[in-house]
């Protein structure tokens, strides 16, 4: 399994959205050795990597957030907001990456 974690330094949810990331992977007895940091420090790495947002999380390649809309090629150095139940938030959801986890481990 790979995990990638992708942020900027200046976002304000990446710590905690982490700690989630590492408290769903323990939950899963998933090693944090698997997860793959990406600071994303300029535009052209922004679209490298194909960045939504801080934080963005994607599992075997695939973002966590399957109802993703914003995929129009606008790769920038941005906060990410999450919607979920109807709640917006700029930390994923734990329900959000345990779903992704559990689609990969299947």
């Amino acid at each position: 399994m790979k995990v990638d974690f992708l942020y900027f330094d200046e976002c304000p949810n990446h710590a905690i959205a982490y700690q989630i990331l590492l408290e769903c992977l323990k939950e899963k007895n998933i090693p944090e050795t698997y997860i793959n940091k990406i600071c994303i420090s300029s535009k052209e790495e922004a679209i490298k990597h194909c960045f939504l947002g801080s934080p963005s999380i994607r599992i075997n390649g695939k973002d966590i957030d399957k109802n993703l809309h914003n995929i129009n090629n606008d790769f920038s150095i941005r906060c990410r907001v999450y919607k979920y139940i109807e709640k917006l938030s700029g930390i994923p959801p734990k329900d959000l990456i345990i779903k992704a986890l559990n689609e990969e481990l299947k």
